[in-house]
């Protein structure tokens, strides 16, 4: 772990809140969701039924309300501040975003959409997947939002298992430079599937398509339609949506998520942790098919009220300077991204991020994975100029929001680069080992929550028995949340990647995370990804892909110099069997290292859908080392 310590903060110190959290769970989250607009108060706060828990119990509430109409006060207030990557901008105001809404949920209605129906959107990052999302929300449909770089067989699983009525898709979506025919992959994905009544399809790039008998247009879909549709008060366990995660075998889960407890939540945990202001201009690069989409883009930033930069396009695209030219142009206040896209930042150099004006700043985060601490200290210096803090959240799709993270507009803590630092107020976090039992500071088990929180999970869709087998069954009373970490003695929680990627070399536990941290600490590396290739003796051994910065020469010296880096910094347990450089890792279009197709490729395992990813060309890449390295290893 890090022992650099940054005393940075906005000034806040608000330590009633923890206390109030520390006395009573409970009656704190109570307080928490009573600044959300509710049709009827609840009669019970909590029921809990280990593992099922509801919250707000007789309570009705709407998301589209709490995101809109509490707003009209003042309509003309920016909303989104919308960027296509083909260079096109549009401002939407909270009027203009309200009327549309209600559009589109007349529109629904009136095709038959009725409380609790399931809608697959399968849109790019437009603005019309806000207005989709709100839509459903409104009218009490249940969304269930797929990444647009998923693969027809991809969503074809999704649309069967929701049992989806109306699926919302484009006829493209812009990625460097290429139309994405989205429709297409749509037609593919439906092909006899009688049981979805329509297809509605928005013109985004004008590509041509083909209309059948249950498809639509957008404009036509929405024409004729009045701009006035009251919120249904739904109750505050109702359904909000389902979003799939996908694993590298068996069907995708459906985590279901509720209403009440799931926006209080998020409302409160978006304050916290952005210290939002009116005059905030936030930019969270997720894409909505992920949870993070759904929480800090599509819900949290509406729910405050803020204004927000949504972009269509590839970070880096056309050029290595997009994300800041974005930055400097709507002078970004708030600026929310992954680790693995500040590592490719990281490799392009500084000078680029250097020749922008960054200075409308005040606030950093992080969120997918952990960061690492050469890329924390990096993101510091170079893109907040020393000035401002950085948010390592940690958190899940089952936990629906932030669980672990720095919350500036509460408090002012000191920052340790690499640690996620300190869980949300009202959440109770340990660290256990195998048998459940907390371990004392600084040494590494299996992260948990023992009890429940308002943003959790319902169950997963349609079967409640995997819910508790996956989630309860580990350590039961007690969430298992899959991860790997460290508590230091100040509390400080240190993410080492999932508990199912630690390799066991010669009886000891090595955590990837904790392994490609180090890595990339190396001043010529700039990106790493290792895996472990069964070994009759040591029980595996670590292959490392590194991709060095740009310039570097890679030499038999510059591998020796990371293998004593390494063997320096984590220990000799820890040294690679084979290091490979490649020049690109397998990502997804949303910045993510595919670690499961190294794993894949080691095992001799089927690779599976690679649809989402970024470039086919680092697959071949990485084949075609793990190929030569078995060859050395024979």
């Amino acid at each position: 772990m890090n022992s650099e310590i940054f005393d940075i903060g906005l000034g806040n110190n608000d330590t009633a809140t923890r206390e109030d959290a520390g006395r009573d769970y409970v009656a704190f989250w109570e307080k928490q969701a009573r600044s959300l607009a509710w049709f009827e108060g609840w009669s019970e706060v909590l029921s809990w039924k280990p593992p099922f828990a509801r919250w707000f119990v007789g309570g009705r509430i709407n998301a589209s309300y709490n995101a809109l109409d509490v707003h009209q006060k003042d309509p003309e207030r920016a909303a989104i501040l919308w960027e296509g990557e083909n260079g096109q901008r549009r401002k939407i105001t909270y009027g203009q975003l309200f009327c549309d809404v209600q559009k589109f949920s007349n529109a629904l209605k009136s095709s038959g959409v009725k409380k609790g129906d399931r809608v697959t959107i399968y849109l790019p990052m437009v603005p019309e997947l806000i207005v989709a999302i709100l839509s459903c929300a409104r009218i009490g449909a249940i969304h269930t939002v797929i990444f647009s770089g998923f693969s027809a067989s991809s969503i074809r699983d999704r649309v069967v298992d929701s049992n989806s009525k109306v699926v919302i898709t484009a006829d493209g979506g812009y990625r460097r430079g290429s139309i994405v025919k989205l429709k297409e992959t749509v037609d593919a994905a439906l092909e006899g599937l009688d049981f979805v009544q329509n297809v509605i399809v928005l013109r985004r790039t004008g590509n041509e398509i083909t209309l059948g008998k249950r498809d639509v247009l957008w404009d036509d879909f929405v024409k004729n339609h009045p701009a006035s549709c009251d919120a249904e008060p739904l109750p505050s366990e109702h359904p909000l949506y389902i979003l799939y995660t996908s694993g590298t075998t068996g069907k995708p889960k459906g985590v279901l998520h509720d209403t009440g407890g799931y926006l209080t939540h998020i409302g409160s945990t978006f304050r916290w942790a952005f210290d939002i202001k009116d005059s905030d201009v936030y930019f969270c690069t997720a894409d909505i098919g992920w949870v993070t989409g759904h929480s800090y883009v599509a819900y949290g930033p509406l729910i405050c009220g803020a204004t927000m930069v949504l972009y269509e396009g590839a970070p880096d695209y056309p050029s290595q300077s997009r994300m800041w030219d974005i930055l400097q142009r709507y002078k970004v206040t708030i600026f929310y991204t992954t680790p693995t896209a500040l590592r490719m930042f990281m490799k392009f150099g500084d000078s680029i991020p250097n020749s922008f004006d960054l200075s409308s700043i005040r606030l950093l985060g992080t969120v997918g994975e952990p960061i690492n601490p050469e890329v924390w200290r990096w993101y510091y210096t170079v893109i907040g100029k020393g000035r401002c803090p950085i948010i390592d959240t940690w958190w899940q799709t089952e936990t629906g929001g932030m669980m672990i993270s720095p919350l500036p507009g509460l408090e002012t803590i000191p920052l340790k680069p690499g640690s996620a630092a300190l869980p949300i107020p009202g959440v109770d976090i340990a660290v256990v080992s195998e048998d459940g039992t907390e371990l004392p500071p600084d040494t590494k088990g299996y992260l948990v929550i023992r009890k429940p929180w308002p943003g959790m999970l319902l169950t997963l869709w349609g079967d409640d028995e995997k819910y508790k087998s996956v989630y309860w069954s580990k350590y039961p009373g007690y969430y298992y949340t899959g991860d790997y970490a460290i508590k230091d003695k100040d509390g400080y929680f240190w993410l080492l990647g999932r508990a199912d990627d630690i390799l066991k070399v010669a009886g000891h536990r090595i955590g990837t995370a904790e392994l490609e941290s180090s890595i990339v600490s190396h001043h010529s590396i700039s990106e790493s990804a290792v895996c472990g290739v069964p070994d009759d003796v040591k029980g595996e051994v670590i292959i490392a892909f590194l991709v060095p910065k740009d310039g570097v020469a890679v030499t038999d010296g510059l591998r020796k110099e990371v293998i004593e880096h390494i063997r320096h910094d984590i220990g000799p347990i820890a040294t690679p069997h084979q290091i490979y450089f490649v020049s690109k890792l397998p990502k997804t279009r949303s910045g993510k290292i595919m670690r499961r197709l190294l794993k894949a490729i080691a095992s001799n395992e089927k690779i599976g859908d690679v649809s989402t990813l970024e470039d086919g060309a680092a697959v071949n890449e990485v084949q075609s080392a793990f190929d030569e390295l078995k060859k050395q290893i024979k």
